[in-house]
């Protein structure tokens, strides 16, 4: 594998590339960075394909700007399009998990010159609607505090993490994996004056996808950059509703792949019943039997013999 810095406007994004072929971009979410597509890059450099995986602006070894409106959706995607023709390529397949799915749908929405195909794990596209998105997050928790609405305000969720970024991950880790604890989707929600940390599982066995060193390695990675680059993105979902104002209930029209993990996917069954719809170019949807959030690397095999058929018949 070769790591590179790809430039982009105001600084560089951290590239990790193995394979010759078609490129396919791969777009991590939240909170990981170019590693969660270690299983991935072997196996789409070894069906033919060039794997390349970034770090998004704020993580890894990314750059990390500090205002939070410099981590719109129209930044991201304008990062990835220069990271694309950065490796000299003009167009990609992108392929993108949490996070990272929200970002490749809205490079395939906003830029099908570029991204000519799009693959979506674990979260399915959901076009912009008339509703603002805090809103919506304050509805959600009822009457407890959904986590997207805790992460709105700079500083608080970062004190509830940095002070022991290891035995954070794991609980999130644990708490959304396929073989969690039933209940430990509690973690979503924040009881009045709490945190995330107080329902999160006793992570003392890690599950079985994750060892103790690939721990380590996420570990080392946000002990050393922090999380407020990573938990900016989810401060601009209003900015971004402003921003796309002119693509509300914009379809996508690429041929496209989604696949999520069955313990997951209850969260989003509306948006999965939609994709007929919202991705008229949809070539295939998988609900991968008892497994949770992290499905590239839970369902390695499965999700890398999914996407190599589908990125070879496209």
């Amino acid at each position: 594998m070769k790591h590179m810095l790809v430039g982009v406007a105001g600084g560089r994004i951290h590239v990790v590339e193995h394979g010759q072929g078609p490129l396919v971009l791969l777009v991590h979410g939240f909170p990981e960075f170019w590693y969660s597509w270690r299983h991935q890059l072997a196996a789409l450099a070894e069906a033919g394909f060039r794997a390349a995986a970034i770090d998004v602006r704020g993580y890894g070894r990314s750059f990390k700007p500090f205002d939070v409106a410099a981590y719109r959706m129209l930044a991201q995607v304008a990062d990835n399009v220069e990271v694309v023709r950065g490796l000299g390529a003009d167009t990609a397949t992108i392929v993108g998990h949490d996070w990272g799915a929200v970002i490749a749908a809205n490079s395939a929405l906003l830029r099908p010159d570029v991204f000519t195909a799009v693959g979506l794990l674990s979260v399915p596209y959901s076009p912009r609607g008339e509703t603002r998105p805090t809103e919506a997050f304050a509805r959600a928790g009822g009457d407890e505090e959904f986590y997207l609405s805790y992460f709105q305000e700079p500083g608080r969720a970062e004190a509830e993490i940095e002070p022991d970024v290891r035995s954070w991950l794991a609980g999130v880790y644990c708490a959304l994996s396929g073989d969690a604890p039933a209940g430990s989707e509690r973690i979503l929600t924040v009881a009045p004056g709490g945190t995330m940390r107080d329902r999160m599982p006793d992570a003392g066995t890690l599950p079985p996808w994750l060892t103790s060193a690939d721990l380590d390695m996420y570990v080392c990675e946000f002990e050393r950059t922090g999380f407020r680059g990573a938990l900016n993105r989810y401060r601009n979902v209003d900015q971004d509703w402003e921003d796309l104002a002119a693509w509300s209930r914009a379809t996508i029209h690429q041929p496209s792949i989604f696949i999520a993990g069955e313990r997951d996917a209850r969260w989003s069954a509306g948006a999965i019943q939609a994709q007929a719809k919202t991705l008229p170019g949809l070539v295939s949807s998988h609900i991968l039997e008892g497994r949770g959030h992290w499905i590239q690397q839970e369902a390695a095999e499965e999700v890398n013999h999914l996407l190599t058929r589908w990125l070879t018949r496209l």
